[in-house]
Order: C-alpha cells, then structure tokens, then sequence
C-alpha cells in the first residue's frame, strides 16, 4: 500500500453560492458557518465591510464577499451565512448567499485563471474547479482579505 504514491493531491473545498455563480474555498482556512445575525456597522469602513460581530467573546469583521468582488448578490433569506475563514493573521466573516457542500477533488482538476480574466476581481482568484460539468471559482483569500486594508480597521 505504501507504495501506491498518489498522483495528485485532494484537497478539500467549501463551496458557495454568491449571486449566480459557485465560488470555494479551501476547507482548511475556514473555521466555522454560521448563521447571518445582527452586525455592527463601523465609522469610515470600506464599502465592503459590513461591520463586525461578536464570536463567543471575540470580534470578528464581517465583509459583503459580494461587494468585495464587485458582483451582484441573491437577497439576504433563510439561507445566507456567514463564513468565518482565516488567512494568514486574519479573521475575517464573509457574507454569502448560501453554503452548499464541501466538495473533495484532486488538485489536478483545478485550472489557472483563464486568461481573459484579466480584470481586478481576478487578483481574488486561484484559479476554477471543473466538476460535474460545473464551473467552481477558487478564491484566495489572502488577497481577498488584504492585510493591509485589515490592519487599517485594526484587526
């Protein structure tokens, strides 16, 4: 059995729907779902920040996913939540129109940006999941949640 090397590696995705699109992120850099609740607005925050809440004791900024990749969002309803994920140095909760599944493919199954894909949202991008005749963006949270525009909220 040890012999057996695998030919790529699986990892492990938390898919999600934003708008009419399925976008995913890496099952190791969230740390939990939750429900949508009650945010506190902050004073001279980036258009997409919503706020901040408070996790068992600790404050966590909240972020609209939708307004930071400058796409349009489903309503908020019964299915949306939020994201807590890390990255780095930072916490950070992500609106998003609905979780769907936590998805495992091999490595080998996600593709480079395409190269139209030039625009500023593809910064955000890692690079897209054909599975089942579906197309999954693959964000990379580091550049989503910069740590720049983070450290100046003072998270």
């Amino acid at each position: 059995m040890a012999e057996e090397a695998k030919s790529a590696e699986e990892i492990q995705l938390v898919v999600f729907g934003l708008g009419r699109e399925e976008f995913a992120v890496e099952v190791s850099q969230v740390r939990e779902i939750i429900r949508m609740e009650e945010i506190t607005r902050m004073p001279k925050s980036p258009h997409f920040v919503e706020g901040i809440i408070n996790l068992r004791g600790q404050i966590i900024a909240v972020i609209d996913l939708a307004k930071r990749l400058n796409i349009p969002s489903g309503e908020r309803g019964s299915e949306t939540r939020i994201i807590v994920v890390e990255a780095g140095e930072v916490k950070v909760g992500m609106i998003v129109d609905s979780v769907s599944e936590v998805l495992r493919i091999s490595s080998e199954a996600i593709e480079p940006n395409p190269s139209l894909a030039a625009d500023v949202s593809a910064a955000f991008l890692q690079g897209v999941v054909k599975h089942d005749n579906r197309l999954i963006i693959l964000l990379d949270l580091t550049k989503i949640l910069s740590l720049e525009e983070m450290a100046g909220m003072g998270f």
